[in-house]
């Protein structure tokens, strides 16, 4: 693993959620306060709100691609295809391990299981029935991958 790719993975570990922790693990890349990161992440984890849908650490990478790439202009056509472009990458890189960027997909839960908001204690038990560390490094390594090592190489 890297640096970055640890580092989410710590951050998980320590109890944010996994866009907070994919998304705050690049803030220095993204010049951006680590609190700050948490913070505008943080309704992004259990696939949105622990609604299970697209996985927060996809989530949390796609934000980092809207740090680097997104539009601030609303015509700006070319931002918008550049941000659309690099989320599908990553998205497609995270598919070659997981084959499906949706929360309840990865976690084996069929749609009609309803999730509370509240999210369940992190146990040793909770680690051994949920792949999201996996998911975390993944997600991070994915968006290493295309927005770091490629944007070095060009």
């Amino acid at each position: 693993m890297s640096y970055y790719t640890d580092r989410a993975v710590e951050l998980f570990k320590s109890g944010y959620n996994c866009s907070q922790s994919v998304f705050a693990a690049f803030c220095d890349k993204i010049g951006m306060p680590e609190e700050t990161a948490l913070r505008v992440s943080a309704g992004l984890g259990g696939g949105v709100g622990r609604m299970r849908e697209v996985c927060g650490a996809v989530s949390g990478a796609a934000m980092l691609v809207g740090m680097l790439y997104g539009a601030t202009d609303g015509s700006d056509r070319e931002a918008k295809a550049k941000t659309y472009e690099k989320v599908q990458e990553i998205a497609a890189e995270f598919k070659k391990e997981n084959l499906s960027v949706v929360c309840r997909e990865l976690l084996g839960l069929s749609k009609a299981q309803q999730t509370p908001p509240m999210p369940e204690a992190r146990t040793d038990a909770y680690y051994k029935k949920r792949p999201c560390v996996q998911l975390v490094e993944d997600a991070a390594r994915a968006a290493e991958k295309i927005l770091f090592t490629e944007a070095e190489e060009e």
